[in-house]
């Protein structure tokens, strides 16, 4: 899938939140990088739960005081060859499920969902329960 590509199902997934959501975004940046900084082609990631999807880099809306200086601008990064890894993998697992498109859709949607919920204060086993 070309960036291109990859960028407008970011955009859809950031889109289909609700308004008042949507809202509160203005000081976050949402990046698709390749790959994290500190790890080698999916391919030698030893099991697909351990690739990282995406990432929040900032400081949670609930942990900012209204004294406290304004925070760097909060940044969700979303890593395209592991989302890409991770769905092929689904895919070749259920021949007969979605589509290899329409797993990176659902996979981008999810990280998306994921990591704004670490922007608004929630913890790993509260998105689980989400």
């Amino acid at each position: 899938m070309t960036r291109k590509q990859f960028d407008q199902l970011v955009a859809d997934a950031l889109a289909s939140l609700p308004p008042k959501y949507r809202s509160l975004l203005d000081n976050v940046a949402v990046l698709v990088e390749d790959l994290p900084a500190a790890q080698g082609p999916p391919e030698d990631v030893a099991d697909d739960e351990d690739l990282l999807m995406g990432e929040f880099i900032g400081v949670p809306r609930t942990s900012r005081a209204l004294w406290d200086m304004p925070p760097e601008p909060a940044r969700v990064l979303l890593y395209q060859k592991n989302i890409e890894a991770f769905a092929a993998d689904a895919a070749a697992d259920d021949s007969h499920g979605p589509s290899l498109d329409e797993i990176i859709r659902e996979e981008v949607r999810l990280t998306v969902l994921h990591e704004l919920g670490h922007f608004f204060g929630m913890e790993e086993d509260q998105l689980e329960d989400v």
